[in-house]
């Protein structure tokens, strides 16, 4: 069976230069890239990583290659990431491991943010199969929460609880996740906002209108959106 993620990972490797700042998020699809750079071994020496994923990094400094912090950069070259969904206007839902906000700051930073993934991933509208994240400062969560529940009745609204101890899932930054799961999603421009003005909301995991490029591998072949 085809391996679609590696696919997508081959393609992507083609827009890496040497000297670049490279930005990397998490997942699988991630993983292959780093693997594919490192058989590069005279273009992996030039090349300088950041990431927001622990694991990432680790695979990275496993695999003997340079890592910045994103503390002290403030430019990237390409940013490449996974994602659960994307839309033909390469909006995405990143809902998965909760560190969204490190990748928005980092996608955001870069000259380019490609997304990679399987053709599963692509979808002409976004949809409510996955859940908008939300991260919360901690002295706003219930108020959050009670704003968030006005606004969107009908939604199923579930604070992230840990599975490996007592009590709540605490992200990288020492915040609250919240997951939001709509009947139906609203409008990513209209959610973008709306979320984004609650006071205590420090980000949300839907990435309007950031990325620039999509790779997307599939039975057809490899296409770039």
């Amino acid at each position: 069976m085809a391996d679609y993620k590696l696919a997508a990972a081959e393609a992507a490797s083609e827009f890496i230069k040497a000297g670049q700042l490279i930005g990397l998020g998490a997942g699988s699809t991630v993983a292959h890239l780093i693997d594919i750079i490192k058989k590069n071994e005279t273009l992996a020496k030039t090349l300088t990583f950041v990431s927001s994923s622990f694991k990432t990094n680790a695979y990275l400094l496993k695999n003997d290659l340079k890592v910045q912090s994103p503390a002290f950069i403030h430019h990237i070259d390409i940013y490449f990431d996974g994602c659960d969904q994307f839309d033909a206007q390469l909006n995405a839902l990143k809902s998965g491991g909760g560190i969204h906000t490190t990748e928005k700051i980092l996608a955001a930073m870069a000259a380019a943010f490609i997304l990679m993934g399987d053709e599963g991933k692509c979808v002409e509208f976004l949809d409510a199969t996955y859940p908008l994240v939300i991260e919360i400062l901690p002295v706003a969560l219930l108020s959050v929460l009670s704003r968030l529940a006005v606004d969107f009745p009908d939604a199923n609204i579930t604070q992230r609880m840990s599975s490996q101890k007592d009590g709540a899932l605490i992200s990288d930054h020492g915040n609250f996740l919240v997951d939001v799961y709509f009947k139906k999603l609203p409008d990513p421009a209209d959610l973008n906002k709306l979320v984004k003005m609650i006071p205590g909301v420090v980000e949300h995991s839907l990435f309007y209108n950031m990325a620039t490029k999509a790779i997307v591998a599939g039975e057809s072949g490899v296409r770039i959106i």
